[in-house]
């Protein structure tokens, strides 16, 4: 049977997501694509299946426990392995503190971090029992700093980075790969495209991150070899000012 790998925050084929889909995809694993968007997700698993690759499509809200729940016990199912459980959902805009509702800041935290918590509680038994297995959490530059405007995403950010680690220095030691992975600066996926086609342009040529890029050091922090793990990887441009 193929190893299994769960993406959860996906989305369509142009984002970080879809192209972790891919990259995993590529190595003959079954991928499971979970997003909000079940439109966009299945854009990312039909592309996948119709290269050749073995990809499905499951709609989840990752702050919802019945909806981690279904999804986990759906990739439970059958006894493939789990090669990776990536936890990718977030979003950032940026919002002046005086006009930041306390709905705001808390649905910032549920999504960055409450979400990985309900993920990684699902995730952390599977991957123990085995005794291998990466679990792989997207973080920002806001992880590791606060910045005018952003303190709803810096904040949830931060306790993701602190979650990790904590989980990284508990499950390493059973064998879990739990790794954290700092993207510092403009995707130059679907929503920059769409929203910021101009800001791209100005970046010029690999000013921003592309996706495929990034999804080549998850594939690479996934194959290290246990002597040697990364617990936590920047990724930025090459003349991204930090």
């Amino acid at each position: 049977m193929k190893e299994k790998v769960l993406i959860l925050g996906a989305g369509p084929p142009e984002g970080v997501g879809g192209a972790l889909a891919r990259r995993f995809a590529c190595e003959d694993m079954h991928i499971i694509i979970s997003g909000r968007s079940l439109e966009k997700i299945e854009q990312s698993a039909k592309q996948i299946n119709e290269s050749g690759g073995s990809a499905e499509a499951k709609a989840t809200d990752v702050t919802s426990q019945n909806d981690i729940a279904a999804l986990f016990d759906s990739v439970a199912a059958d006894e493939a392995p789990v090669a990776a459980v990536i936890y990718n959902a977030g979003g950032n805009f940026p919002t002046p503190f005086r006009d930041l509702s306390a709905e705001q800041f808390e649905a910032f935290w549920r999504v960055g971090c409450f979400g990985a918590f309900l993920a990684a509680k699902r995730a952390l038994p599977i991957l123990e029992r085995q005794g291998k297995g990466s679990l792989l959490f997207t973080g920002a530059s806001a992880s590791l700093r606060g910045k005018p405007m952003f303190g709803q995403f810096g904040s949830a950010k931060a306790a993701l980075r602190n979650l990790v680690q904590a989980l990284a220095r508990e499950y390493g030691p059973k064998g879990v790969h739990v790794a954290h992975i700092i993207i510092d600066g403009v995707v130059n996926g679907e929503r920059a495209q769409t929203h910021f086609g101009e800001y791209l342009e100005k970046l010029g040529r690999d000013g921003a991150l592309h996706p495929d890029a990034i999804a080549d050091a998850y594939w690479m922090i996934h194959t290290q070899q246990r002597s040697a793990w990364t617990h936590e990887l920047d990724l930025r441009p090459f003349s991204e000012n930090w």
